[in-house]
């Protein structure tokens, strides 16, 4: 909300007023069934004398400010802030007021289970939401410590940073009631305090660090999921990772315990706070999902793990080097999988799969910014959360490490966190003791790789003799206009010749590549490969560009290759041709028919799936688009039938099949597995797969409300309430559109999950039912992304978006943007991505030919 808008002026402004903050008392009253909790906090700072500032507070009401014993006029709280005037060197501020719930995963979330009508709450502060719990000074500079006091109904129990030191029972007229001491945290930035609280089950274990120190451990869950929750593999992941973390950065994990929960209606994967990370539900698995879900969940265990010292213990000073958290954590997560658990062999290529692709997509949009990102306010940073941050800062920290070292970017790390510890730091920092371990210029090193934006192309240039001998080899780097970089790689080229019906490699060449050309003098003289694989192993971030014989290889046998992480990188190469429109999509969809049925990484056969099912959707020529989309459902129904018994391939394959049904005796396919008269060896229509199925089914017009209702029923949870909202948004009738139309865009009435879901259902179908929308969504999407939360516009003006790519929408989208008013960067953003995917979409339908 623009209101709410903090600037990185403003920050540094208050922090020359604020010297240091010491601590935070915060007692807090969370009653069950109310909307609102009072908040009393005590603050200990120390300022400029006389000087003015003030302190982030977003309240229902204020009852009281003292400022070093005297009242203040309650005038000085507008809702948002509250104005401290005449500071004196050491202060104590004590605010007394009432706070909001929310039910936009935002603040303090409150969530109602529908299974036993339970209320459960969990805090998400990241980026600046601390303020909507207690008030703060929200910027992660200024530091402090928290001493939590929480009073509950009774049968709840309270989770945060630190361990509880006494719980002390109360009746009262309302009730039993508990009161929560919990000891007072080291000195971290807001945005990583936490408190979760309900009637909270949990598993406990514990493990001994490697300065002799237990650290006790915890899984907590609802009482209605819990038995969903497989805590021993979780527990297995964080042993893995805090032995691999501790032994690298050669630093004890900081904290005095580590608890992991799962909660519910959460908006993204999971979040760092300090020992106490929650975690989105859909990481509970209660029926069966494709492995690569199972990995996924692995990753973010580790990342959310290696967040302790990156972001939690080390916090950088500003928003612009977010990237010091996630880029990271993204990093080290995989490494650690990679090198100390069960996931070691497929680590690096569900990495190109996932983090890759994403990065490159990102990369390619005109919103694209260096990793190290200018930030000018909260609205930057919030769309920042992106896959530059993320996937492409990973990447590159990879090939950092392939470059100086993994020794010593390891000696560096320990130095920074050594000299750094509880404090906060600049990209410098890092850069500085990366140079004195690896003896080489990381300053020029990140000005090319942090510091700008875009992706580079490497290009293959190779000829040969008649006998099939490489005359010579080279490499040509490319930039986009616009982002004339040319940057330093490393990379290997893999040579890989069929043999015994397998793509194997051969031989193995290591190099820099840097400049337009590199000529690779080492594989003059050697015979030509079948398939000549630039950037195998995947160390470098750059699209590849292959040379015509190894393409026709890779189209042909791509199934054959037999190392996954080399599988991962022509699938990429391949992709990128497409999306760039040198391949023409109906192409591509005929390479993953052909080959998809043989991949074994479970996260690249998602990849290409989902990459097929926007090929269909928006890539294939309008002309072509209806006999490619049943061709294409043919013939993964055929994959299906094809599949092993029990296998991710089958699931992964039904699914995709699902959501391509087309024609009536598709859908008579998926009628026949939700009723069972067709069964699939080895397939169990499980509770989230026959929601699967219903949706689909109501998206053909082939379910009645009744009968979602019955599933309703029968599934009455808060999936179940999920699905449902997606079932009855789905129905292909204008009265349908009409009612979710409203509730989405006009009333808001829907929570954060709920929404989320049915904005899938208004999507689902064919395109004559949203057209009527395309300008309704132009006229509204701005007062929707000044009125509603960061995480529900965001939903909205991305999921709202219309789906169907015409030169039409792109004129329409064109003229909204330069509407726009100067102080909607955010909103411009999000809007002009939405334009890339239509610009590009309309110049890869051109190419499909």
């Amino acid at each position: 909300m623009p209101g709410l808008n903090l600037t990185r002026d403003e920050a540094i402004e208050r922090a020359t007023v604020v010297k240091r903050v010491h601590t935070y008392r915060i007692e807090l009253d969370l009653p069950s069934d109310k909307d609102v909790f009072t908040c009393k906090t005590e603050i200990r700072f120390d300022a400029v004398p006389g000087a003015s500032t003030f302190i982030d507070a977003i309240t229902s009401t204020v009852r009281s400010i003292e400022l070093n014993g005297e009242q203040l006029d309650t005038g000085l709280a507008d809702g948002e802030r509250i104005t401290l005037p005449n500071l004196a060197a050491q202060n104590v501020l004590v605010i007394d007021a009432d706070m909001f719930y929310t039910n936009t995963g935002e603040g303090l979330h409150r969530f109602v289970d529908p299974v036993d009508g339970e209320v459960y709450l969990y805090s998400q502060f990241e980026v600046p939401d601390s303020r909507r719990v207690f008030p703060v000074f929200e910027q992660p500079d200024l530091k402090a410590e928290f001493e939590f006091i929480v009073r509950v109904p009774t049968p709840w129990v309270v989770v945060s940073n630190q361990p509880e030191v006494k719980i002390v029972p109360k009746d009262c007229g309302c009730g039993r009631a508990q009161t929560w001491y919990f000891k007072p945290t080291p000195r971290i930035s807001s945005y990583i305090t936490a408190i979760v609280a309900g009637p909270y089950e949990k598993v406990t274990s514990e493990l001994t660090n490697s300065e002799g120190r237990v650290i006790p451990l915890g899984v907590y869950a609802r009482k209605s999921l819990m038995p969903f929750v497989d805590a021993d593999d979780v527990f297995e992941l964080t042993r893995q990772g805090f032995e691999f973390y501790e032994e690298q950065f050669k630093t004890p994990y900081p904290f005095e315990k580590y608890d992991q929960l799962f909660v519910p209606e959460f908006n993204a994967g999971a979040m760092e706070n300090a020992g106490c990370v929650t975690y989105l539900e859909a990481y509970v698995f209660r029926s069966k999902v494709a492995e690569a879900l199972r990995e996924r969940r692995a990753i973010t265990v580790l990342h959310e793990l290696a967040h302790m010292w990156f972001g939690d213990l080390v916090t950088m000073q500003w928003w612009n080097d977010l990237w010091l958290n996630e880029s990271f954590a993204e990093f080290m997560s995989t490494l650690a999988a990679a090198e100390n658990t069960r996931y070691a062999k497929e680590a690096w290529a569900t990495f190109a799969a996932s983090e890759k692709t994403w990065a490159y997509r990102q990369d390619q949009l005109s919103s694209t910014h260096p990793i190290v990102a200018e930030i000018r306010d909260l609205q930057d940073v919030q769309v920042n959360f992106d896959g530059i941050t993320y996937a492409k800062g990973a990447s590159v920290l990879r090939q950092m490490v392939a470059w100086v070292g993994q020794e010593n970017f390891m000696a560096a790390l320990k130095e920074y966190f050594t000299k750094h510890a509880w404090g906060n730091t600049v990209l410098d920092d890092l850069l500085v003791e990366l140079e004195k371990t690896s003896g080489r210029d990381v300053r020029a090193w990140s000005a090319k790789w942090l510091e700008t934006a875009g992706v580079n192309t490497l290009t293959v240039e190779v000829a040969d003799d008649a006998e099939g001998n490489i005359t010579s080899l080279g490499v040509r780097q490319s930039y986009a206009e616009g982002f004339e970089t040319l940057r330093p790689h490393r990379a290997v080229i893999g040579f890989y010749n069929l043999t015994d019906g397998k793509l194997t490699r051969t031989d193995r060449i290591e190099l820099d590549i840097d400049g337009e050309l590199t000529e690779v003098t080492e594989a003059v003289g050697k015979k030509r490969p079948d398939l000549l694989l630039l950037n195998d192993e995947d160390l470098a971030y750059a699209k590849v560009r292959l040379d015509k014989r190894s393409i026709e290889t890779a189209v042909k046998h791509l199934g054959d290759i037999d190392s996954s992480v080399a599988r991962g990188v022509v699938w990429g190469s391949l992709w990128d041709t497409v999306r760039d429109a040198q391949m023409p999509a109906r192409q591509y969809v005929e390479l993953v028919l052909n080959n998809i049925g043989q991949e074994t990484n479970s996260t690249a056969m998602r990849t290409q799936l989902l990459g097929l099912s926007t090929a269909l959707r928006t890539f294939v020529n309008p002309q072509f688009r209806d006999e490619t989309r049943e061709y294409a459902a043919d013939r993964l129904w055929q994959l299906v039938l094809a599949a092993e018994p029990d296998s991710d391939a089958q699931l992964q394959l039904v699914q995709a099949f699902v959501n391509q049904t087309h024609t009536a005796e598709q859908y008579e396919n998926v009628q026949r597995l939700f009723d069972g008269s067709i069964t699939l060896d080895g397939l169990e229509i499980d509770t989230d797969l026959r929601w699967n199925l219903l949706c689909r089914l109501a998206t053909g017009g082939r379910a009645t409300s009744e009968q979602i209702a019955a599933e309703l029923e029968r599934d009455n949870t808060a999936n179940g309430q999920q699905y449902a909202a997606q079932a009855y948004a789905s129905f292909p009738t204008a009265e349908a559109k009409a009612e979710y139309w409203e509730k989405i865009m006009v009333t808001g009435e829907l929570s954060n999950m709920i929404q989320r879901y049915a904005i899938a259902g208004f999507k689902a179908g064919e395109k004559e039912l949203t057209e009527p929308y395309i300008e309704p969504y132009f006229e509204l999407v701005e007062g929707v992304w000044r009125s509603r939360s960061h995480e529900i516009s965001l939903q909205i003006i991305s999921g709202m978006y219309p789906s169907e790519p015409t030169a039409e929408l792109l004129e329409r989208t064109e003229t909204y943007l330069a509407s726009l008013p100067e102080d909607a960067a955010a909103l411009r953003r999000q809007i002009a991505e939405a334009r890339d995917g239509v610009a590009r979409a309309l110049k890869v339908q051109a190419a499909d030919i």
